[in-house]
């Protein structure tokens, strides 16, 4: 990895908990709803905790968090990004994340809604 940055990842509840596993193993900081005690709270709850800990949100409800994404622009709050993917195998879903992590920072994610169908190609 670069001197930049790195995405902190918080792992919404349907997302599989292998992944953060997977990703720790790889030297990156990625929790899960469970692990941060946050099962079963609302999206709202759940993307403003994500911020308050400088983490960017991955899951799979992409419309809900797309939604969610738009309030917040609308009223000028802040969010650490949003990471809205359709529901992968385990290596495919790790392999997109990857892809993501290595090419944007901390920054490129703040108030940015992306969608994980875009990082399917392997890095060069």
């Amino acid at each position: 990895m670069n001197s930049k940055e790195v995405i902190k990842l918080f792992l919404n509840e349907d997302v599989h908990t292998r992944l953060a596993k997977a990703l720790r193993q790889r030297g990156f900081d990625a929790i899960t709803t469970v692990e941060a005690g946050m099962s079963g709270s609302p999206d709202e709850e759940q993307l403003a905790f994500a911020a308050s800990q400088g983490r960017v949100i991955l899951t799979f409800n992409r419309s809900d968090y797309a939604r969610l994404h738009k309030r917040y622009a609308e009223h000028g709050w802040e969010h650490c990004g949003i990471i809205v993917s359709e529901q992968y195998p385990i290596g495919e879903l790790l392999r997109r994340v990857l892809n993501l992590l290595m090419s944007l920072s901390v920054q490129d994610m703040r108030n940015r809604l992306e969608y994980l169908s875009q990082w399917g190609e392997a890095i060069s």
